[in-house]
């Protein structure tokens, strides 16, 4: 699971924005923040780069 929904409202940022900066359509986004699709590594990289944030504050920990 990410956290991606979560750090673009801490943000402020809208998913449509997003999908601007990663080329990638509203419906793709969408299903990444809902968790209906993980993004490859790569993606999850750039999505880090753009809100300026580690690629660790994007990821939800399975291990308890």
């Amino acid at each position: 699971m990410n956290r991606i929904k979560e750090v673009l409202n801490d943000k402020g940022i809208k998913q449509k924005w997003l999908a601007e900066k990663l080329e990638k359509s509203f419906n793709v986004v969408n299903d990444y923040c809902n968790n209906k699709r993980q993004p490859r590594l790569e993606v999850l990289n750039r999505i880090a780069d753009i809100l300026d944030i580690d690629v660790k504050d994007l990821i939800v920990s399975s291990k308890k």
